[in-house]
């Protein structure tokens, strides 16, 4: 969509774009400090370089090759501006501007320059999915549309769904506690938010916690609990009874998980900070569910994440493989006899996932596989993730 252009503007996106790909630090973490440190611009300007910024992180490869250095940023937007409909503005910056280096549209462009990945994820992708790995990564480069968790501690789905109509927006109902908006907008700055009656959470996020089966007086351990989502989402679906015990390694993620319990009305978590082994020792055979939503390469996740694409590599992956099979080899003492344990990704390699779950078996006759799923984008319709139920024999 064409509109007007400011060279401050466009100047703060190819500075955004610089420290993503060259430092590289996360899109989310340079725009939050860019924003705070620029508090005279607008709304709209955010927008414009949120949005721009995003899009040619998404389709990056089709103008420059992301190892290049330096990399011509300010070519790089003209030609993604041009292309998104804009008339350049005689400026000197795009007054040599030279004709893009690959025509998207021609047939013998290949599937990683046209979609814009590493040739490694290419190859990687094409050898496990075939004919179907073309869908799947065009899927994993369209725009995550906004989805939200209810939270039945605070308020019910219709009395959300009438503040956010009241607000301007319209939603469309993906389960009993399930919203997904009908456009895009930033729920964050509602009253609703604020009293911790919705999280933002993706349905293939939200689908983790519910495969846990989880019934109000269980104990569920939360081995990787990070900001605190799934834990949150365990909490109401425990209806704020029994006990979550949320651990993770890092405390500002823990405080964070503090804050938004605190907001969502949630008494029955307890935040545990795990640096070493024996936090997780003193949980032994005490829990009736273990939820793992382990660190993995983020593969299935490239739509809200598109910049992780360009770090996604062998080495990531192979740390990624290390760090979960500890993982699993940390926990699988906390589950109870009869207990069940979930282990999920958002990834969509099957080494992090039906690979990663087989040997783990193998090596543990004392659980077995109740079921397991892989839910893609591009038939799901939402972020990638890999769900596997286990249960421990009596």
């Amino acid at each position: 969509m064409a509109q007007k252009l400011y060279p401050n503007l466009v100047h703060a996106v190819a500075f955004a774009l610089a420290e993503t790909i060259e430092q590289p630090y996360p899109a989310d973490k340079v725009l939050a400090r860019m924003f705070k440190a620029t508090p005279q611009w607008g709304s709209r300007d955010r927008s414009f370089i949120a949005e721009t910024t995003y899009d040619i992180l998404r389709y990056l490869r089709r103008y420059t090759d992301p190892d290049q250095r330096p990399i011509p940023w300010l070519w790089v937007i003209g030609w993604h501006l041009h292309a998104s409909g804009n008339v350049l503005p005689p400026w000197e910056e795009w007054a040599d501007l030279p004709e893009p280096p690959h025509v998207i549209e021609a047939d013998n462009c290949p599937l990683a320059i046209r979609e814009s990945i590493t040739d490694w994820m290419d190859e990687k992708g094409s050898a496990f999915y075939g004919d179907r790995w073309e869908s799947l990564v065009t899927a994993l480069n369209q725009q995550a549309n906004v989805v939200l968790r209810v939270n039945p501690i605070r308020a019910t789905l219709p009395e959300v769904q009438k503040a956010l109509r009241e607000a301007g927006w319209e939603t469309i109902e993906k389960g009993p506690f399930s919203l997904e908006l009908k456009e895009r907008a930033n729920v964050f700055r509602t009253d609703a938010f604020k009293a911790g009656w919705f999280e933002v959470q993706d349905l293939a996020s939200q689908q983790v916690a519910l495969a846990l089966e989880v019934k109000p007086g269980h104990r569920v351990v939360d081995g990787c609990a990070g900001a605190g989502g799934k834990a949150l989402q365990i909490a109401a679906l425990l209806e704020n009874r029994g006990q979550v015990i949320a651990l993770d390694p890092d405390e500002w993620k823990l405080k964070e998980l503090k804050r938004r319990a605190k907001r969502g009305g949630v008494d029955n978590v307890q935040a545990r900070l795990a640096t070493d082994t024996k936090a997780v020792k003193r949980l032994h055979q005490s829990a009736d569910r273990v939820l793992l939503d382990v660190p993995c390469t983020g593969s299935g996740v490239l739509r809200r994440n598109p910049d992780a694409k360009w770090r996604i590599d062998q080495s990531l992956l192979d740390r990624c493989l290390g760090l979960q099979k500890e993982i699993l080899e940390q926990y699988a003492p906390v589950c109870k006899k009869g207990a069940r344990m979930v282990y999920a990704t958002c990834s969509i390699f099957p080494e992090e996932n039906q690979h990663q779950i087989a040997r783990f078996l193998k090596e543990h006759n004392e659980y077995s596989l109740i079921s397991e799923k892989q839910l893609l984008p591009d038939e799901f319709g939402y972020d990638g993730f890999y769900i596997a139920v286990l249960e421990r024999g009596k």
